[in-house]
């Protein structure tokens, strides 16, 4: 009798266990920051002179890592854009794939921590705001 109720016990909290996972996995959204890029755009490298060394670096990265995408190249499967990309550099906030928000071109180094911040505001997306901005790197 001892052992039965042992192992419902366990059963039971095997159950709750699994169901705490599940709810876990499902509330965490896999969040990215995407560079549309082209060849040859001279605001593209800017960023990448002034911001890409840091940005890996910052809360803002942390939150959303970066990943790259040439425009010249279609649109990556995994990925839904609310609407074609025009400009090099777009900056697109990506949750599980899908766009949530994006800044088109590079505004410069004081200009892009602000918009950034204000994308991952409006997705309630935490980031380090002590290790956030270029100056304190």
């Amino acid at each position: 009798m001892f052992t039965r109720l042992t192992t419902l016990f366990l059963l039971r909290c095997a159950a709750a266990l699994v169901a705490m996972t599940a709810a876990a996995t499902s509330a965490w959204a896999e969040t990215r920051l995407l560079m549309a890029e082209e060849p040859g755009c001279m605001w593209c490298a800017r960023w990448n002179e002034e911001i890409a060394p840091i940005y890996p670096k910052t809360g803002e990265g942390a939150a959303a890592p970066l990943r790259r995408m040439n425009i010249q190249e279609p649109t990556p499967s995994d990925i839904v854009l609310d609407r074609r990309v025009t400009f090099t550099p777009t900056f697109i906030l990506l949750v599980d794939g899908a766009e949530k928000g994006r800044i088109e071109g590079y505004p410069g180094d004081d200009f892009f921590w602000g918009l950034l911040g204000h994308l991952l505001d409006q997705e309630g997306i935490n980031f380090d705001l002590k290790n956030s901005t270029a100056q304190e790197m």
